[in-house]
């Protein structure tokens, strides 16, 4: 047998074990670059890991899968030296709740809500009669629980082997006598930084890095020694740290090991999970609640605004207006996980935003703790099945006493390792270009219906040179703001604008006003009819029966009279294409993953260790 001819036999047979491999469904994938073109495209995606972190769920999975995996985003970790006390990140419970002023403010948000609910007529023409929790007590707290089984069948999670940490429903169920911390990595949408142990940015991110390894290992089946194989497609909120979207990238790109990344918005991907091409964008997650208007792939800047509240906070309500009815589960605590589990599924069973459901009615729920028997309680409810999701609508019902409550998006500090930020340019724009927009500007507010105040596209205005933490706020906030045009702006004026953003920012907006604020932020009138007649509501914080009926009403009643009469319809759009709500960003991160422009939005592991931080300025499909 000649050479050439034993080169040729080799080469069938590496070809027929390459098949055989594929046929077995080997998880090691084949190099991109050995893959013929008409097969690059479908494989790529097969290779690229969408990753959604939430404040309460962690979904992620392949480009090419229907549906993500979605666990719970949570970390137990083994204590170093047992016998201290346990650190224990809370989940219902939140700071601001226990202020002299919280009772009070819940009362009074509480009035609020029973009277919009009188307000607004049934269907059939007749006024709502509203129902008191005295009626329901006296029920509830002679009821006692019926024992199911003498064995709930719930389990702790085994630690006999002392592993060095649990992720997901391992960590939820770790036995409170055991000697583990529990760790939230994001709360509120943000990194969960604190003073306390595991609340450094070092140790939040070694949290998030071991959840999101274990979760590729165990559910998408990829060892990470061949995440060098994959690409990752990473979702942020849309008021976004710089600082620690640096560090997610660096954490995917150069510890976990991931070959590229692409880093989108949140609100961007939902519109393209739901093939709208603009929409006015509302997430309510579990922790917080975010609102942005997009346009054609694009989050308007000035449009976004994050509120502190979200699905945590209507089952915490729940619960305390559940309390008021004489909730007959009296060892209930907001302390232990697995009641905070149950009031969830509470909230979630029994919730709803429907005017035409009204009176006393009879429910029943079981409780299947470990080491306990299975229970079945019996209880009956009126309004408050109704009240605790209109408190989304008046936050005051939440009774969260000083906390910053709403936040806008904020200049950058500056990073050192990205000389050519918006600082930069605006330090080396020449003076004559700065009068001229500054005059610009002027002009442009001194026009009638336009604000004083109105901080919009201001993007070039050198006072954000001299205070480069400003603010841009839309003319919903212009009665107390002034003009920022003048580089002359005295202290006094500037310390006022300071103090109006600041008070704006403790101040809970309900979610119908949040929406309408977020639209008014809208460059020109043609984007705000755009954006009424496509609100988009995603996340799972509003998925209640006639949640899009409810929010649909109050945005109509609500809208400015100018626009109510050039609109012609004002849509909200709670399930596009019959599509759960929570799933829709994560879908978006699939379908951004197989677009032909996604090709030039990568950037490659060699690139960051090169060029760092400077290469999401050049690559990001958003302004950074």
């Amino acid at each position: 047998m000649t050479q050439a001819e034993k080169g040729e036999a080799e080469n069938g047979k590496d070809k027929e074990r390459e098949r055989e491999r594929e046929q077995r469904g080997a998880k090691r994938p084949i190099v991109p670059a050995a893959v013929p073109e008409s097969l690059q495209e479908q494989i790529q995606s097969n290779f690229i890991v969408v990753i959604h972190p939430g404040s309460a769920t962690l979904r992620l999975g392949r480009a090419t899968d229907t549906l993500p995996v979605g666990i719970p985003h949570v970390i137990a970790r083994r204590q170093r030296q047992p016998g201290q006390a346990a650190c224990r990140d809370s989940w219902l419970l939140r700071d601001g709740l226990n202020k002299p002023e919280s009772t009070e403010q819940r009362q009074n948000g509480l009035k609020m809500v029973d009277q919009a609910i009188w307000s607004k007529k049934m269907s059939n023409g007749a006024r709502r009669i509203p129902v008191s929790p005295d009626q329901a007590r006296s029920y509830n707290r002679q009821m006692r629980p019926a024992i199911l089984d003498h064995s709930s069948g719930a389990k702790w999670t085994n630690t006999a082997n002392h592993p060095e940490f649990l992720v997901g429903e391992e960590a939820l169920y770790v036995n409170p006598l055991d000697s583990y911390n529990i760790h939230w990595p994001i709360r509120r949408g943000q990194l969960n930084l604190h003073a306390g142990p595991g609340g450094s940015l070092t140790a939040v991110l070694a949290d998030l890095e071991v959840i999101w390894s274990h979760a590729i290992q165990k559910y998408l089946e990829i060892p990470l020694k061949d995440l060098k194989y994959y690409r990752c497609i990473l979702l942020i909120p849309d008021i976004y740290n710089k600082q620690h979207v640096k560090e997610l990238v660096n954490m995917i790109l150069m510890k976990m090991g991931f070959s590229g990344i692409i880093v989108h918005q949140e609100s961007v991907c939902a519109t393209f999970g739901s093939g709208l091409s603009s929409a006015c964008i509302v997430d309510v997650g579990d922790q917080k609640t975010s609102v942005c208007c997009v346009e054609d792939g694009v989050s308007h800047r000035n449009t976004r605004l994050c509120l502190a509240y979200g699905g945590s906070d209507v089952s915490r309500c729940f619960y305390w207006l559940m309390q008021r009815a004489g909730f007959p589960y009296r060892d209930c605590q907001l302390t232990n996980k697995l009641d905070c589990l149950l009031l969830q599924h509470l909230k979630e069973t029994f919730c709803h935003l429907d005017q035409d459901i009204s009176g006393l009615q009879d429910h029943e729920f079981q409780i299947r703790h470990p080491d306990s028997p299975a229970l079945l309680y019996q209880f009956r409810l009126g309004d408050e099945k109704l009240q605790a999701p209109m408190a989304l609508f008046y936050p005051a019902t939440f009774g969260i006493v000083g906390q910053k409550m709403t936040t806008l998006q904020h200049r950058s500090q500056g990073d050192p390792e990205d000389p050519h930020d918006e600082h930069y340019l605006l330090a080396t724009q020449s003076k004559q270009e700065q009068s001229a927009k500054a005059t610009a500007d002027r002009k442009s507010m001194s026009k009638p219906g336009t604000y004083e105040g109105d901080l919009r596209g201001q993007t070039t205005d050198i006072s954000e040179r001299i205070y480069p933490q400003e603010v841009e706020l839309g003319s919903s906030q212009s009665d107390c703001m002034i003009s920022g045009n003048d580089s002359e702006e005295p202290l006094s004026a500037h310390m006022s604008r300071k103090t109006a953003i600041s008070q704006f920012e403790g101040k809970a907006l309900g979610l119908d006003k949040a929406i309408l604020h977020s639209i008014d932020c809208c460059a020109s009138d043609d984007t705000k009819k755009k954006m009424y007649s496509s609100i988009l509501v995603v996340g799972g914080g509003l998925m209640f029966h006639k949640a899009q009926e409810f929010l649909q009403h109050r945005i109509l009643n609500k809208m400015p009279p100018s626009f109510r009469r050039v609109v012609e319809n004002v849509e909200v759009i709670t399930r596009p294409k019959d599509m759960d709500p929570r799933l829709i960003a994560w879908k978006g991160g699939a379908v951004l993953a197989c677009l032909d422009t996604t090709q030039e939005l990568w950037i490659y592991q060699r690139e960051w260790q090169r060029f760092g931080v400077r290469m999401l300025r050049e690559r990001a499909a958003f302004v950074w």
